[in-house]
């Protein structure tokens, strides 16, 4: 028996796809992580295990999170990018994914050298001081700026991380000099900043309202245009004196380049599921994080803007990756 060429290479190319095809037909047949290039305690770390929780129900695999923190996300990044493209390595990205090609020379494009799956969240930063601080609006505390230049202190997650960005963007915006103090992920600031060690944070709500709510720490403004339905006693920072700041918080999932489509296209679909489920709605609604969702097409738009946008902020604020 003999094959003419076409049909040899139709041969040929169904043995080599049918490893990949039994694969994708058996997905998933061992447990999944999900890399957080972040410290556990923070805003982003907590969305990560959201995910992780939805996928391990819906997926009948067990999902753990593994943390791997460091020069803004970067080292996580990288490691999760360079992985096998096989569906069980997933990153979970944030805003710093889009302020780092401005920041830092990177190993990989962040747009070609992923696959995007989907949007976890949509939130909102909020600006917080410690009580100590005598400002009970963003007015007042912009006040105290200038007339003490450089002597109220501000943390963030990091050098160069999207906290770092978003807050030196509005102090820009507002013509004053605040002192940064970078810390090793979110946890670590919100420690401080209940202390008193510093004197304001701007972070994801996830991370802030329990201890606003507690009276641990007092919310001066949002960074969302419009007013939080959730909180809604606490204006936004366009309202308070500064018309052209909007910033929005969110959270999603990457996988590496090469992933099969129809893995992908599984992982979103169990998300958006999950997502809108009414449990995950009374976990997320106290801390003013709404569910996100959408196609793997619909998130990497927003990717592609943001870092447009954030490049641009960067450039015309002077942000540097380092102190």
């Amino acid at each position: 028996m003999t094959l003419d060429r076409r049909t040899f290479t139709a041969a040929a190319a169904a043995a080599a796809f049918a490893p990949l095809a039994r694969a994708q037909t058996g997905f998933p047949n061992k447990p999944l992580r999900i890399i957080c290039p972040f410290t556990p305690g923070g805003g982003s770390d907590f969305m990560a295990r959201v995910a992780a929780g939805v996928l391990t129900e819906r997926l009948g695999q067990s999902v753990v999170v593994e943390n791997r923190p460091g020069a803004g996300g970067l080292l996580g990044t990288e490691y999760a990018v360079k992985t096998a493209p096989d569906g069980y390595t997933l990153l979970l990205v944030a805003g710093s994914y889009t302020v780092n090609p401005a920041l830092y020379p990177l190993h990989f494009d962040p747009v070609k050298d992923i696959a995007p799956v989907i949007q976890l969240s949509r939130g909102a930063y909020v600006l917080c001081v410690n009580p100590k601080v005598p400002a009970k609006n963003l007015q007042e505390l912009l006040a105290l700026a200038r007339k003490e230049p450089g002597k109220l202190t501000y943390a963030s997650s990091g050098a160069g991380g999207h906290l770092h960005v978003v807050t030196a963007y509005m102090m820009d915006m507002a013509k004053v000099k605040c002192t940064h103090i970078p810390y090793k992920g979110t946890g670590p600031a919100v420690n401080d900043l209940l202390a008193g060690s510093v004197d304001m944070l701007f972070a994801g709500t996830e991370a802030l309202m329990q201890h606003v709510k507690a009276g641990k720490l007092r919310a001066l403004a949002v960074g969302t245009k419009q007013r939080l339905a959730a909180y809604p006693d606490i204006p936004s920072v366009a309202e308070s004196g500064l018309p052209d700041y909007d910033v929005v918080a969110w959270h999603g999932l990457v996988a590496p380049r090469g992933v099969p489509p129809a893995i992908v296209s599984r992982i979103n679909q169990e998300l958006n599921t999950g997502l809108k489920s009414k449990e995950m709605e009374a976990r997320l609604e106290p801390t003013g994080v709404g569910a996100g969702g959408g196609s793997p097409e619909q998130f990497a738009a927003l990717l592609q803007a943001e870092i447009i946008r954030y490049g641009k902020v960067i450039r015309d604020a002077g942000i540097k990756a380092t102190e």
